[in-house]
């Protein structure tokens, strides 16, 4: 374990480094590649009167063109199998590690659980902060714990499932943003497996299908109605899928029957972002380099040359026209920063 504060490179360009492709550069950068490193990172930061921030895969931010601090990329890898127990399988991966390869990699050993997240981008240390999901599944229904290094109290700390006070895309983690990083996942992957079909252009696979079967059939659908960042660049769902007072959807259901909606268990009711967007007229809209997607209207995409403010642009008048349509507020996904 190294205890030296890793290099910081200068003028660190990261636009290969987001998936919406924005032109940004960090005024340094440092790869972390041990746990150990942060403290030393963290001291050196504070010696300097520098930020910090953390990118990982670069799937859910919004960079600025230019970030006057230290960009910290999370490099810290390893995947373990710690336990094979009748009723679960206990895995530890490291917070850099690539999340869609992380779930391959568990459907390859004969573990099931993940292949309903196959294919989402970004790193294994964002999944938690985020509580990404996915074709009825989130990684929290998996979450055994989460090692972090707590920046407040200057150590190490892990979570339990509970602790972590997990919601829709919500967690502790993204309540209380720069004070956690995110080491590692514990993991318990269910046994025996059940296929997790409910979830639309799933159920005909039946009873029978395998993990393998399941995350290919995951990755067909997401393929087909998602633009692939490497040639569109996008943050993939810009906008949540907004929770609304039971009113509030009963009133957009009456103006159109179509809209789709999931009762809550706390009475209140999901709406599709998606759907909102493309009923009021937005489907395929761009406004200067940045547009949606024709694909899907949740979807952003950077035509070429667009920045963090073109993006904010876009997303503010898509929440002011499904606002002014439907009387609901959006709230976007991605982090700017």
């Amino acid at each position: 374990m190294n205890a030296i504060a890793p290099q910081l490179i200068p003028e660190f360009d990261l636009s290969t480094r987001n998936t919406l492709a924005l032109r940004a550069v960090s005024r340094f950068s440092a790869f972390v590649e041990s746990p150990a490193q942060l403290p030393a990172l963290f001291a050196e930061a504070e010696a300097m009167g520098l930020p910090v921030r953390l990118l990982g895969g670069g799937s859910n931010v919004v960079l600025a063109p230019r970030f006057e601090g230290i960009t910290a990329l999370m490099a810290i890898s390893g995947r373990t199998v710690l336990e094979e127990r009748s009723d679960a399988v206990l895995l530890e991966v490291a917070a850099g590690e690539n999340w869609h390869d992380l779930v391959a990699w568990s459907v390859g050993q004969g573990f099931g659980g993940l292949e309903n997240l196959a294919l989402i981008p970004g790193t294994v240390g964002a999944a938690p902060v985020q509580n990404i999901g996915a074709y009825g599944a989130e990684v929290a229904d998996f979450l055994d714990s989460v090692l972090v290094y707590d920046r407040m109290e200057q150590r190490e700390q892990r979570f339990g499932r509970d602790a972590c006070a997990f919601a829709y895309r919500d967690s502790r983690f993204k309540r209380e943003p720069g004070r956690y990083v995110v080491l590692s996942l514990r993991l318990s992957l269910p046994r025996p497996w059940r296929a997790n079909l409910g979830f639309a252009g799933l159920a005909e696979l039946g009873e029978g299908a395998t993990p393998e079967a399941v995350m290919q059939r995951v990755v067909a659908l997401r393929q087909s109605k998602l633009p692939d960042w490497h040639v569109e660049p996008n943050a993939g769902s810009f906008f949540h899928n907004p929770i609304v007072a039971p009113e509030l959807a009963a009133a957009v259901v009456a103006e159109l029957a179509s809209a789709p909606n999931y009762p809550q268990p706390d009475g209140r009711v999901k709406l599709s972002a998606g759907w909102l967007i493309e009923q009021s007229g937005l489907k395929g809209f761009r406004l200067g380099p940045v547009g949606t997607s024709p694909r899907h209207a949740l979807v952003v995409v950077n035509h070429g040359g667009g920045t963090a403010e073109d993006i904010a642009a876009l997303a503010a008048h898509i929440k002011a026209t499904v606002l002014a349509r439907f009387g609901v507020r959006l709230q976007e996904e991605p982090v700017f920063f």
